[in-house]
């Protein structure tokens, strides 16, 4: 009998590429991965990997097992979360990646309602960009994605994943109210082109919304300080040293010295999204989550 979790393993082997990164992704040691994989290969009686330089390739047998180990960890996880499951009382435990503005504006406010309503459903969340968000689901180290696409910066997604949109999040120009733009009820790019920024850090999605929206003018924005922590653009702003692109989700608010001017031609916006496994759509806790999370966007959003 083929062990389920040593499946696991290579089919996580052949995603990462190696031994240590399917043992990072999956929370076990390296050591744990490949005493797995030794077992697999115990029970196959061939061998499923073989050395590569420092790595290590599979085999063709390899390959072929992890295709057959991925169908059939994907039928196990539609069983237990359908036909195993009671569809009238969602319960268990749900792991959610999030990136920060949804954990404020979504997540914060679905887990609210879960523990006041007496539901049993033990939900742990993580703060992550929407690509690792994605990845993360993907892979099975999470179960749902709340992730954000930006109009000009397309976001992939796997066909084994579905992916619902919740809402359109317009993010805002905020400068320090002594700022020459202050009084504008709009402005465009072209207005900007030589304001100093504050920016996430380099190669994230809201990064490269902001270098998009300069790129139909053949110019790179100015940005003097990368920080992932929205709160420090708006501090940054407060001194009268930046200026920034800010969504509106879960944004707190803002000091009297802030202000929040809408930017036109284009108007930066996202889509916001959930993202889980076409084998979890049936999940009563999946399901009682985006239903939640739709109620709050409505609320909230709009």
């Amino acid at each position: 009998m083929v062990d389920i979790g040593a499946l696991q393993a290579l089919a996580a082997v052949e995603q990462h590429g190696s031994v240590v990164a399917a043992a990072q992704m999956m929370g076990f040691s390296p050591s744990a991965v490949s005493q797995q994989i030794k077992k697999l290969e115990k029970q196959t009686g061939f061998s499923v990997l073989e050395r590569h330089g420092r790595g290590v390739l599979l085999t063709e047998r390899g390959h072929a097992l992890a295709s057959y180990g991925r169908r059939i960890l994907a039928e196990l996880e539609e069983l237990q979360s359908t036909l195993l499951a009671d569809p009238t009382a969602p319960h268990g435990r749900l792991r959610v990646v999030s990136f920060s503005t949804a954990c404020r504006g979504l997540v914060g406010p679905m887990l609210g309602r879960i523990s006041t309503s007496g539901v049993d459903l033990d939900v742990t969340v993580v703060a992550e960009d929407p690509r690792e968000a994605v990845a993360h689901v993907a892979d099975g180290t999470a179960d749902l994605g709340i992730v954000h696409n930006w109009n000009s910066v397309p976001l992939e997604v796997p066909d084994h994943l579905l992916l619902e949109w919740l809402c359109e999040d317009v993010a805002d120009l905020l400068v320090h109210r002594d700022h020459p733009l202050a009084g504008y009820e709009e402005v465009e790019p072209s207005q900007l082109i030589n304001e100093h920024w504050i920016s996430t850090p380099h190669g994230a999605i809201c990064n490269e919304a902001l270098l998009r929206i300069f790129a139909d003018l053949g110019r790179i924005p100015q940005i003097k300080v990368y920080d992932p922590d929205f709160a420090t653009h708006v501090a940054m702003v407060e001194q009268g040293a930046l200026v920034a692109l800010m969504p509106r989700l879960g944004r707190s608010p803002l000091p009297a010295d802030v202000i929040a001017i809408p930017m036109i031609n284009p108007v930066p916006a996202r889509q916001v999204g959930l993202v889980h496994r076409r084998t979890m759509a049936q999940s009563p806790g999946i399901g009682h989550v985006v239903g939640l999370l739709r109620e709050i966007t409505l609320q909230t959003v709009g």
